[in-house]
């Protein structure tokens, strides 16, 4: 390549000397000059080229703003909750224990079943009581027959004893009277008078002593009322004997489902020891605690859904029924009761679910991501937002707050790119060009009006 340029270079001078051989001859140098600048010039050209590219490359952030991720503020309906888990109670549950020792018999239902009011649960070797009842039993028709006897065999007798006594005492007094006649004639002797006053005397007193009979056999009469003592007694020690073969056949209180059981036949079990827990059927509730900075929050009334962590795929609706005066110091937590509506089957005594109670709702808000705020605990939070592609710091008015998201009231409005607070590197007044990012769940739920809460507060 070389050799054929030298040639071309001998050429081309030959040339110019036949073309004139009058002129002045220049320097090769000069000549190898002008020949070789254009190809110097591209070079120039194209490293300035490549600067210019590197400068603008280098400098796009600056002309056309930072690539910055933003979220953009949006409008629709806003559901404040609070969120807690619980478990599933019964307002009403019943012990069932025992009054008296004894050996279980049998258990006639398991645990879980559902029982009904009235019915056996429990049956105890009552072989002891059953005898104590017979003779109970025995001493009550003793006492009736005893009562029977005086009605129908002591009165009557006393009135025929007392008429008896009755007729003695006239023939006695009739004879006193002859004897005294024959006295004052002088037919006898004043020993027969004397004799027939003693007989007047006697018969005078059994007459007395039938009365006293006839009056204690009377149905008013004293022997009458032992007579009814005697049988009340021995009515009152069946009563207790029947009392005693009861207790030893346990019977459910009320309709529900038993929820726990501690005895098996065979068992020896002792007064007052809990053998049974029972559920009265009726109103489920469902027992939270919820952190006392929400109690502000919570009232009565308020609505609420359910889901069993069992069954998370169903719901169930909830009412707050009762809020506890008091706060736990040790776990700094308030006890809340929720009524359960319509409750589903599946719910079981002491089930643990989770609560979302509806604190608030705002039909149109402007909501914006939690992590966009600056400062949202302090009197004046702010948010970086673009507008016009350069970063603004706005002051806004914040209304329902949440863990995911807030609404703001005032300061941005809907559709408005905010730049998350994790982007430290941008700063007010700077040009960036923003591109909108999926906002994290929940919050790509802001429109939603069921299923879960929009917005949730623990």
């Amino acid at each position: 390549m070389a050799d054929i340029s030298r040639c071309w270079k001998v050429n081309l001078l030959e040339n110019a000397d036949q073309s004139a051989p009058n002129a002045t001859a220049k320097p090769l140098a000069e000549v190898e000059k002008k020949t070789i600048a254009p190809r110097t010039w591209l070079k120039i050209g194209a490293v300035a080229v490549v600067l210019v590219v590197l400068a603008l490359y280098l400098l796009r952030n600056i002309l056309l703003g930072t690539p910055t991720d933003v979220y953009a503020a949006t409008q629709g309906e806003l559901v404040q909750t609070v969120v807690a888990s619980g478990r599933v109670i019964s307002p009403q549950r019943v012990t069932v224990a025992l009054q008296g020792t004894g050996r279980v018999l049998r258990v006639a239902v398991a645990q879980g079943q559902a029982v009904q009011a009235g019915q056996l649960l429990i049956e105890l070797d009552n072989s002891d009581n059953r005898a104590s009842l017979a003779q109970a039993s025995a001493l009550v028709a003793q006492a009736q027959a005893k009562l029977r006897q005086l009605s129908e065999l002591g009165q009557p007798l006393a009135v025929q004893a007392l008429a008896q006594a009755r007729a003695t005492s006239l023939q006695a007094r009739n004879a006193l009277a002859r004897s005294r006649d024959l006295v004052a004639q002088g037919f006898v002797s004043q020993a027969a008078v004397d004799d027939a006053q003693r007989a007047d005397d006697l018969a005078t007193s059994q007459v007395a002593s039938a009365q006293a009979q006839v009056q204690t056999n009377s149905p008013s009469g004293s022997d009458a009322a032992l007579a009814r003592a005697a049988l009340a007694q021995a009515i009152a020690g069946e009563q207790l004997a029947q009392v005693k073969l009861a207790q030893g056949r346990v019977l459910a209180p009320r309709s529900g489902i038993l929820i726990s059981r501690s005895v098996e036949a065979g068992d020896i079990v002792q007064p007052g020891k809990e053998l049974m827990v029972l559920a009265a059927s009726g109103q489920l509730q469902v027992l939270i605690q919820v952190d006392e900075k929400n109690l502000s929050k919570i009232a009565l009334g308020q609505k609420a859904f359910g889901s069993a962590d069992a069954f998370a795929s169903q719901r169930f609706d909830a009412v707050v029924a009762y809020i506890n005066p008091g706060v736990d110091a040790t776990r700094g937590s308030v006890e809340v009761k929720l009524n359960v509506t319509d409750a589903p089957a599946y719910l079981r005594q002491d089930m643990t679910v989770s609560i979302d109670i509806e604190t608030a709702r705002r039909a149109a808000s402007v909501v914006v991501a939690t992590s966009a705020i600056q400062d949202a605990s302090s009197d004046k939070p702010w948010v970086l937002v673009v507008r016009d592609k350069r970063v603004v710091k706005q002051f806004v008015t914040l209304g329902l707050l949440g863990d995911a998201r807030v609404e703001v009231l005032t300061g941005i409005a809907a559709g408005e790119g905010v730049v998350p607070v994790s982007k430290t590197g941008v700063k007010a007044g700077q040009r960036v060009r923003a591109t909108v990012i999926t906002v994290p769940s929940p919050l790509a739920q802001a429109t939603a009006t069921a299923g879960p809460p929009l917005q949730q507060k623990r």
